[in-house]
């Protein structure tokens, strides 16, 4: 620390105007000041009128506080008698000659109990006693006076002042810094400051100021060299600067619905204006050192970069952080339900919000039809679509914290396409068609007999024509009493508006007719004893046969047929039925009539080659004239029964 000493002395020059007529007047410092415990010298001179003439010589009196004798303010000097106020005895002296009007006065040991005004009285004799109005105002300090300018800024550099009055002769105060550690290159001077009021010692002490300095403590000691009378003085410094650091969070993330709090610290002189932004909409703004920022109830637009702005009028600084928002997929965006025609293209498209993103992925009918896609958006495309692109579509959204669903439906517009399920078969009526197809729109149905030259779209009574739609299938069925005798030639034609196809059906003979009879617990019993006596009384029969070799076996033998009719009588027959396969169609099959005497009786119209063919019903079927071994085979779930000769 540099150090320069720089001596003023100024000596006091009194004007004195004498007056030409009657006047009063005095000249004192108006302020002083001095050390507690030191001294202090007032200078004082004094003026009366001139055609005054002093009885007795001048004398004078010092007061403290107030002029007015009448409300006895305590006395500090009295030239007459040596009877002064208690707390100034053995303290005050008249330095100056009253008879030269000089009326400078010293206080010695002064204490913080005798700082204020000083007033002097002149008295001449007589009437001639005069309080001047004028005083000095001494201020008596314990400590010395440090002065620092209104604005301390970062790096503008800065002078600091320590001052100690020079007001007690012959005890001129040495002033010094100290704990000026870490101020870069500080530079001292020392100055003497003498007025007409007041004289001072001064130390000025000069550096450039750091942010790092703010509320440092300086320090500033006064010493009377040859005395016991040592002082100091503290001062912190308010260094201002702009905001130097911004703290906030680091980037989080938190579940929607949950409370956040976010804080931003700033590191500025003076305290900043602080203002919260969620990317550029201010969010909130107060003036503080440090600031919250509390989201409740989290929601996915609440999701961005948040900025903490600090700004004071010495600079401006932020600091940002991102908050991400984890939330369950929310239900997929999807295409609208479509129609359209087979052999083009759709494009499906899939989108949904989540964080994190969600993995979208596409379900037909419950099977998946696409890869896992792990973004916001997916496209499924058919190309030359197909009728069996036909069904719901399911878009799929998922990431950890849950998952949602969009659906489509997709409808394929085709031409008629026949199922195998389309034949001719024999019946107990005659001769049944079924001709069944797929189309969208629904087909229409159309029989032909070429032969005939006849075409059948609708119900006759000789071919009882039928249709019936399920879903995309279409069945339509007509029902010839006999088979033509050119042979069965019937063509059946499906039609849309796409197209129109033609097929010939073909006439399939059923090898085996299984009789269904719905009996109760003891029907079923009968039915069972019924075929092994059946069974028993052919195997006997057959033995007979085979031993006399004469005879030839008829085809059908009729005593077995009138076997099974009379062990039939004892039974009711219900319903016979018959199941398209791959169709619902159910062709009930009209229930047969049982007379009173027990006997069976064959619906109405039928011929006796029919009640024959009615007859290989029971499917008893014999590959050789001996009866080695014979099985009762029995369907719980269709109630068939069937009975096989080996």
């Amino acid at each position: 620390m540099r150090t320069t000493t720089c001596l003023q002395f100024v000596l006091p020059v009194f004007l004195l105007i004498k007056g030409v007529g009657s006047q009063w007047t005095v000249w004192m410092p108006k302020v002083m000041s001095t050390m507690k415990s030191s001294c202090i010298v007032i200078p004082c001179n004094f003026q009366y009128p001139s055609g005054v003439r002093p009885q007795n010589g001048v004398h004078g009196i010092w007061y403290f506080g107030d002029p007015y004798p009448q409300k006895y303010p305590p006395v500090v000097f009295k030239s007459r008698t040596d009877i002064v106020h208690e707390s100034y005895k053995h303290r005050t002296k008249l330095v100056g000659d009253l008879r030269e009007k000089n009326c400078t006065l010293q206080i010695s040991n002064i204490g913080l109990e005798h700082g204020g005004k000083y007033f002097f009285r002149a008295d001449l004799g007589g009437s001639n006693v005069y309080t001047y109005p004028d005083f000095s105002d001494v201020r008596v300090l314990d400590s010395p006076i440090i002065d620092e300018p209104e604005e301390i800024i970062n790096e503008m550099a800065v002078t600091l002042s320590c001052s100690a009055p020079n007001n007690c002769p012959g005890m001129t105060p040495e002033v010094n810094w100290f704990n000026t550690e870490g101020l870069e290159e500080p530079l001292v001077t020392v100055k003497f400051i003498d007025d007409v009021d007041n004289t001072m010692v001064s130390s000025e002490l000069s550096f450039v100021p750091s942010y790092t300095h703010n509320g440092k403590e300086l320090g500033c000691k006064v010493h009377y060299p040859n005395t016991s009378l040592s002082y100091g003085s503290m001062v912190a410094l308010d260094v201002k600067y702009p905001p130097r650091e911004v703290e906030v969070n680091m980037s989080l993330e938190a579940m929607e619905g949950s409370t956040v709090v976010l804080h931003c610290i700033v590191d500025s002189n003076p305290p900043p204006l602080i203002t919260w932004y969620l990317f550029d909409v201010l969010i909130k703004e107060e003036e503080a050192q440090n600031s919250t920022l509390v989201l409740e109830n989290l929601q996915p637009s609440q999701e961005g970069i948040y900025t903490c702005n600090a700004d004071n009028k010495y600079g401006e600084k932020n600091n940002s952080l991102f908050v991400a928002v984890k939330y369950p997929p929310r239900e997929p965006s999807v295409n609208s339900s479509v129609t359209i025609q087979e052999g083009t293209t759709i494009t499906l498209h899939c989108s949904s919000e989540g964080n994190p993103v969600p993995t979208l992925t596409w379900f037909k009918d419950g099977t998946l039809v696409s890869s896992i896609v792990s973004e916001s958006q997916s496209i499924l495309e058919i190309r030359d679509i197909t009728f069996e692109s036909d069904g719901n579509y399911r878009c799929l959204a998922e990431n950890e914290h849950g998952r949602a669903s969009g659906h489509v439906n997709v409808t394929v517009q085709f031409a008629p396409v026949f199922l195998t399920e389309s034949k001719c078969t024999v019946i107990r009526e005659g001769i049944q068609c079924v001709c069944m197809a797929s189309g969208n729109p629904e087909p229409s149905v159309e029989f032909t007999l070429p032969d005939e030259n006849l075409t059948i779209n609708e119900t006759e009574d000789e071919f009882s024509y039928y249709s019936s739609t399920d879903g995309y299938v279409v069945t339509g069925m007509i029902k010839l009493k006999e088979k033509p005798p050119t042979g069965l030639n019937v063509l059946c034609t499906m039609s849309n508006v796409y197209g129109n196809e033609t097929i010939k059906l073909e006439l399939q003979q059923e090898k085996k007719i299984t009789l269904a009879v719905v009996i109760g617990t003891v029907g079923g019993v009968a039915v069972i004893a019924f075929i092994i006596a059946a069974v028993r009384y052919i195997g006997r029969n057959n033995q007979k046969e085979n031993v006399s070799g004469s005879a030839q076996q008829p085809e059908n033998p009729p005593m077995i047929y009138s076997s099974v009719k009379k062990e039939a009588e004892s039974l009711r027959k219900k319903v016979i039925r018959t199941e398209l396969l791959g169709s619902k169609f159910t062709s009930i099959l009209e229930e047969p009539y049982m007379g009173n005497d027990g006997e069976y009786q064959y619906p109405k119209g039928t011929s006796e080659s029919e009640q024959e063919q009615e007859l290989n019903y029971a499917s008893l079927q014999f590959s050789s004239h001996q009866c080695k071994e014979s099985s009762v085979q029995t369907d719980i779930v269709s109630d068939y029964t069937e009975i096989k000769r080996k």
